[in-house]
């Protein structure tokens, strides 16, 4: 019998390349998802990086990257699975990568399927980043991760566009879809809905986590969220500023948290 999910989605507001300064930041977020009970916590799209295109390639992680040190010291302190996100190396292709990190030191990676692209509305700068195909490859990699019982399947931003992402996810077995995103102020709409649907279709308990602030010279929306199984909104954050949601069931169903961190480092 599968034991009670317990699910954070980590808000973060990101340092532009300073991977040292993100990754403590990543560190005390998930500290307060574990003092809140989660057992699993997602962050976004690039979360120890930025999204930052220019700097992607000179910041590549490899599978065994030492950076990664602390955060898997605290998924095995802490008795967390935690999906954070980073450009990374393979075979000379540089991918978008997110490390699924387990509480018994292992150590997985799954690689974005489908490249996506800002148009100009998207600037706060007037700077539109590069298409992410002209920088990265599209992967291949795509492990399940068990928690507790439960079978999660993890997406990146630009893959949840593709239907087929979750219904394949839902086919292998998963009940909860991770999905580590960048979404900016003018699409969260049309990418809330897609991700509340997929919940109520395929019966997925779905996690969506996104940046607190800008990155990339893009705005974000924030509001990272979690829906249930059957497409109801959970719990969310705010635009803006770093935060820890948290959905934990039991016997009862679902309870929530959301709580504002302080404000992360910024750079």
């Amino acid at each position: 019998m599968p034991s009670p999910r317990a699910i954070a989605v980590a808000q973060t507001v990101p340092v532009r390349g300073d991977v040292d300064r993100n990754v403590d930041e990543h560190v005390r977020l998930a500290h307060v998802a574990a003092d809140a009970g989660a057992r699993v916590v997602v962050f976004p799209e690039l979360s120890l990086t930025g999204y930052e295109m220019d700097l992607a390639a000179d910041l590549a992680f490899s599978r065994d990257d030492a950076r990664l040190d602390p955060l898997v010291a605290v998924a095995g302190s802490r008795l967390l699975t935690l999906v954070v996100g980073a450009p990374v190396a393979l075979e000379a292709r540089l991918h978008i990568g997110a490390f699924i990190l387990g509480p018994d030191g292992s150590l997985e990676l799954y690689t974005k399927q489908r490249l996506g692209a800002f148009g100009p509305a998207a600037s706060v700068d007037g700077v539109v980043p590069p298409a992410e195909a002209t920088v990265f490859s599209p992967g291949v990699l795509n492990p399940l991760v068990r928690l507790d019982g439960h079978t999660a399947a993890v997406a990146v931003c630009a893959d949840i566009g593709r239907p087929s992402h979750p219904l394949e996810a839902s086919a292998r077995g998963a009940d909860t879809y991770l999905a580590s995103m960048f979404v900016i102020p003018p699409e969260f709409d049309r990418e809330a809905a897609t991700l509340g649907a997929y919940a109520a279709r395929h019966s997925l308990v779905v996690a969506c986590a996104n940046y607190g602030g800008p990155s990339g010279g893009l705005g974000s929306a924030g509001r990272s969220t979690i829906w249930s199984d059957r497409g109801a909104l959970l719990v969310q954050l705010d635009a803006v500023g770093a935060g820890v949601a948290v959905a934990a069931e039991d016997g009862t169903g679902w309870h929530t948290q959301a709580i504002r961190a302080r404000s992360g480092p910024q750079g």
